[in-house]
C-alpha cells in the first residue's frame, strides 16, 4: 500500500518552508503527500510581507476532500494563524478520526515574523495539542506555550516539555537548534525515558524551513509504519543532512532553504 501523509499548513511563496517544504520532504522520503492550505504568505528568504488566511470553512472542505478519498497514514500540522482555523482543523480531524498527528506549533518564521496570533495560543493548547501524537516546539515556541522564559539548558528544556506533555499529547520533541554550543540537542519526552538526539551544529545561515521539514519527516516515517522513536531518529538524521547540504544551493539573499533533495540530486 502506498504510504500517504497530509500536511495542513501555510504556503511559503519562496518554496523553503510550509506546505512546499513538507511536500518536498514527503517526496524525498518516499511518501505520497497531500495538502490542505491554511494560509497564503507572501514571503522570501528575507521575511514575510503579507499573510492571507484561508477561510475556515474552505480549510474544512480541503480536509474532508482528502480524508474521504485517501488512506492517510499520518498528519503534519503547521501554520494555523487564527483561532477559527484551529477550531476547524481540530473538528474535522476528530470527525475523520485522524491518526499519527504531528503538530509543529509554528509561531514565528526564521526571519522573526510572527505567524500565530497571540490569542490563538490557548486554542492550540486546548483543541489540538491534546489530539497530537507528538508536538515539536523549538525553544521559543516551548516558552510561549508554557509562559516561561527561554530554556537555557537541558533541564529547563525537559521541564517545559513535560508541561506541554501534561496538555495531552503522547510525546513532545523539544528542539535545541536555537541554543548555543557545538551540538544541537533535541529531547524526546513521552511515556518512557528521555531520548537525547544529538547532531553537530552546522555553520550555515540557510536554515529556512528547518522546523517544517523535521515535523514532516516525522510524519513521513509514521506513514511508512515506523514507531515514534524510529520516526523521530530518522527525521533528525534527514534534517541534519539537509542542513549540511544547504550551502550547495544558491537561493535568495537571506536565510536560504535546506537541501531537501540532497541525496537524490547528488546521485543524478
Amino acid at each position: 500500500m502506498t504510504a500517504i501523509a497530509v500536511t495542513i499548513a501555510g504556503s511559503d511563496s519562496s518554496g523553503g518552508a510550509g506546505i512546499q517544504a513538507d511536500l518536498k520532504t514527503f517526496a524525498a522520503l518516499g511518501v505520497y503527500g497531500a495538502s490542505a492550505i491554511t494560509a497564503l504568505t507572501a514571503q522570501n528568504t528575507r521575511g514575510v510581507s503579507a499573510i492571507y488566511d484561508v477561510p475556515a470553512d474552505f480549510i474544512a472542505a480541503q480536509i474532508d476532500a482528502i480524508f474521504s478519498d485517501l488512506a492517510v497514514g499520518a498528519v503534519k500540522i503547521g501554520m494555523l494563524s487564527q483561532t477559527a482555523t484551529i477550531e476547524a482543523v481540530a473538528e474535522r480531524l476528530a470527525h475523520h478520526r485522524a491518526r499519527n498527528i504531528v503538530l509543529d506549533p509554528v509561531m514565528v518564521a526564521t526571519s522573526g515574523d510572527r505567524l500565530l496570533a497571540r490569542e490563538a495560543i490557548d486554542a492550540l493548547s486546548n483543541l489540538l495539542i491534546p489530539r497530537a501524537l507528538i508536538v515539536t516546539p523549538n525553544l521559543a515556541e516551548a516558552a510561549a506555550l508554557t509562559g516561561a522564559n527561554l530554556a537555557r539548558n537541558e533541564r529547563e528544556m525537559e521541564t517545559q516539555a513535560r508541561e506541554i506533555l501534561a496538555l495531552g499529547p503522547r510525546a513532545v520533541l523539544i528542539k535545541g537548534g536555537h541554543s548555543e554550543g557545538e551540538q544541537a540537542v533535541d529531547l524526546l519526552i513521552g511515556e518512557g525515558e528521555v531520548v537525547r538526539l544529538i547532531a553537530p551544529r552546522i555553520a550555515t545561515k540557510n536554515t529556512h524551513g528547518t522546523g517544517c521539514t523535521l515535523s514532516s519527516a516525522i510524519a513521513a516515517g509514521l506513514a511508512k509504519g515506523r514507531d515514534l522513536i524510529a520516526a523521530v531518529q530518522e527525521a533528525k538524521a534527514y534534517v541534519t543532512a539537509a542542513i549540511a547540504g544547504a550551502d550547495q544551493l544558491t537561493v535568495g539573499h537571506g536565510h536560504g532553504p535546506l537541501h531537501h533533495f540532497h541525496g537524490i540530486w547528488r546521485q543524478s
